[in-house]
């Protein structure tokens, strides 16, 4: 059917479930192959989930052997393999030790080896960074001659090997990561993810000792190992290690590097003790504004609302964000703190403006009203941010009060 072959071509992921509806062939050939593979070679997941639901078959034998779900595993996207290896479920064995032994064979060569030895070409490699808006991860995509990659490969081999219930060994995992040494990069993000999910004793003290390592990129990876497992299974809602923060002061003392810092100061907010907000003023006038950001997260204690206020005034726009959101869920009756967020009402930047206002609404702090016409026009393109009903919502219980 043409319509559909067009449909996918142009990435109308709408058009093409309007036609499958319709009737379409999911299995319509483009070209001698089955339109499923077109949109597994533009990593177009909504046209592939399209085709996938309505039957087309990722299992497909194609004249050269391959089939969608062996082309998803070498394009290296592991969301679309993920997509493919899904869609039918149980995966037969003999389609699984495929998948993994192939997502293996790209993750040991690297993304530009495979993509040299799939196209026996020798020339330069186009390169382009790709960004999941959604998400916020991104990958490194190679083209050489007709054939185009991610460097996703490791992460196919590791959300593959935990949905098949495979235990790979810690330090595996480690280098698979620390191989695309960037806390934003898919197959970092899918290793601290599967690893978080690992909510046991020897996980915690193996990337607690990571921490010890002379390398900042190993103890970056530690820093957010930790994180995740304090944050727990949020599938399972396991969370072992919630109150665990205070164990990680001795490396927050002494860590130098400030990104690696600023993670740790994140895993310890979760947990409250003295030595934690004892070591959060120890960086009250750090240098790098990530790390002031965070002192505010580990700081409990009543006396310190002080310490906060002062934040208030820093020079940076996201230790003043980070210091409006604190104070915007503080629920003491400290005139200080209304204070404050009417200050920052006046914020030059909006996201401060909205987190100001929809805190002293929650408060109940009359001024609210007043304040809310600070804010501004809001970007229509945006998602709607809920804050900005708080004002109508003060406005509603105070007219419940006086009987209105």
């Amino acid at each position: 059917m043409r319509e559909l072959v067009e449909a996918v071509r142009r990435g109308d992921a709408d058009e093409v479930t309007a036609l499958l509806e319709a009737g379409a062939d999911p299995d319509t050939l483009a070209d001698g192959l089955p339109v499923l593979c077109p949109a597994v070679a533009a990593y177009d997941e909504p046209v592939a989930q399209a085709l996938l639901q309505a039957g087309a078959d990722p299992l497909r034998t194609l004249p050269d052997g391959s089939t969608p779900l062996t082309r998803a595993v070498d394009g290296g996207s592991h969301r679309m393999t993920y997509a493919l290896a899904t869609s039918r479920i149980p995966l037969p064995a003999p389609a699984r030790a495929e998948l993994l032994d192939r997502a293996r064979r790209w993750s040991e060569a690297g993304a530009e080896a495979g993509l040299r030895r799939l196209t026996g070409l020798t020339g330069p490699v186009e390169r382009i960074r790709v960004e999941d808006e959604e998400i916020g991860w991104w990958c490194e995509q190679l083209t050489l001659g007709p054939v185009t990659v991610r460097d996703e490969h490791r992460s196919v081999l590791t959300s593959m090997e935990a949905l098949y219930g495979i235990r790979t060994p810690f330090d595996e995992l480690v280098a698979r990561a620390l191989a695309h040494p960037d806390r934003d990069h898919v197959v970092w993000c899918d290793v601290v993810f599967t690893l978080g999910r690992r909510t046991d004793e020897e996980t915690w003290l193996w990337s607690r000792d990571l921490l010890d390592h002379p390398d900042r990129t190993h103890r970056l990876l530690a820093a957010d190992l930790l994180l995740s497992l304090i944050l727990g299974d949020i599938v399972k809602g396991n969370q072992p290690f919630w109150e665990r923060g205070r164990e990680l002061v001795p490396w927050a003392e002494q860590e130098e590097d400030a990104q690696v810092l600023a993670v740790l100061l994140h895993a310890m907010s979760h947990d409250s003790a003295p030595e934690i907000e004892d070591v959060g003023l120890s960086y009250l006038t750090h240098p790098d504004p990530r790390v002031r950001a965070l002192v505010p997260q580990t700081l409990h204690r009543p006396e310190s609302l002080t310490t906060v206020l002062a934040l208030a005034h820093d020079e940076d726009p996201g230790v003043r964000e980070a210091v409006c959101h604190w104070l915007a869920h503080q629920r003491g009756s400290e005139p200080e703190v209304g204070d404050a967020l009417v200050a920052l009402t006046h914020d030059e930047r909006q996201e401060i403006r909205i987190c100001a206002v929809s805190g002293l609404a929650v408060r109940d702090d009359p001024r609210c009203v007043e304040a809310e016409h600070r804010i501004g026009p809001v970007d229509p393109e945006l998602p709607f941010d809920e804050r900005l009903m708080d004002v109508w919502r003060y406005q509603h219980r105070r007219e419940a009060a006086d009987g209105g």
